[in-house]
């Protein structure tokens, strides 16, 4: 977790009790089933997470939209234009960060805050070249890092997306087979949409970017020790769990012992997922208009919200 020094700062460091008083009335109008549904693997939900955190971040957000949505109006009358642009909302962070439980809590509370609203989440999972192209390319062990995505499909989506093109199809990814599906996620009009990925806030060596087209980001943070941690304990959990399953690509863990299924999962960390967190999600942090910082505890103990 990087430190920013407050006196220099282009964010307002707000503690999680004022946040929570920033949102109001902090009702969530779920039920705690709903809210474990939502939930990850590791990731854990509490309502008074939902209702001290999640729910000012969507209301805040609802505000930024609507804002938007009517600039974007009053420009389209002096172009004679009826097109509407969904918004794009980005959440970035490490792997086992929590983000997946993140961005299904912001597009549940947005959809319950504005009904009318069509509100989608895509992941970038999809856009991963497929594990035949990365082992032809030698970078399997680099799964996550900028160079296995097809960064082109990725581009054009976002790209055709705040085009207003009325339909698009995402590929999609099994965290099974740990591979690219045949199958497709149908994308149509979306008012508003949440794109979830380690790399979402990523520049290359490009001209455009997929950060380009973005127009609110958010990144979750936490200490590399907590994440690290917290990536081992969900390891173990699924080698009792899904790597169990003959189809998961990570069968041959399912038997290892509680000491040896550690050693993997560090030696996994150390090769692949500390050096993208340090080299390529880390930096991306300070391109964020909400930083969400974890305690050790994996809740949010603290707001970084860029200042206007």
């Amino acid at each position: 977790m990087l430190k920013l020094r407050a006196a220099a700062s282009p964010f307002a460091a707000i503690e999680r009790e004022r946040w929570r008083q920033l949102g109001g009335n902090g009702t969530t109008g779920l039920a705690y089933d709903e809210l474990a549904g939502l939930s990850g693997l590791g990731e854990p939900v509490a309502v008074d997470e939902v209702s001290d955190v999640y729910v000012p971040l969507a209301r805040l957000l609802a505000m930024r939209i609507e804002a938007a949505r009517e600039l974007s109006a009053k420009q389209g009358e002096f172009l004679g234009e009826t097109l509407r642009v969904p918004y794009l909302i980005a959440l970035g962070g490490s792997v086992a960060v929590g983000k997946s439980t993140a961005a299904r809590l912001v597009v549940r509370l947005l959809s319950s805050l504005r009904p009318d609203w069509r509100v989608e989440l895509v992941t970038t999972d999809g856009f991963l070249l497929p594990n035949a192209t990365l082992i032809e390319r030698d970078i399997l062990a680099r799964k996550g890092f900028p160079e296995s995505y097809d960064r082109r499909a990725l581009l054009r989506f976002v790209a055709d997306l705040k085009s207003g093109i009325p339909e698009l199809q995402v590929p999609q990814y099994s965290h099974l087979t740990y591979d690219v599906l045949d199958e497709t996620q149908r994308v149509r009009s979306p008012d508003v949409l949440m794109l979830e990925g380690v790399n979402v806030l990523q520049r290359g060596s490009g001209r455009v970017y997929v950060s380009d087209f973005v127009d609110f980001a958010l990144y979750l943070d936490a200490e590399e020790d907590d994440v690290r941690r917290w990536y081992l304990s969900r390891f173990l959990k699924l080698r009792s769990g899904a790597f169990q399953n003959p189809d998961s690509y990570f069968h041959r863990y399912a038997q290892l012992t509680d000491d040896e299924a550690v050693e993997v999962a560090s030696g996994i960390w150390e090769r692949t997922n500390r050096p993208n967190l340090l080299n390529n999600i880390q930096p991306t942090r300070p391109r964020a208009d909400v930083i969400l910082e974890k305690g050790a505890d994996h809740f949010v103990s603290r707001v970084l919200l860029r200042r206007a």
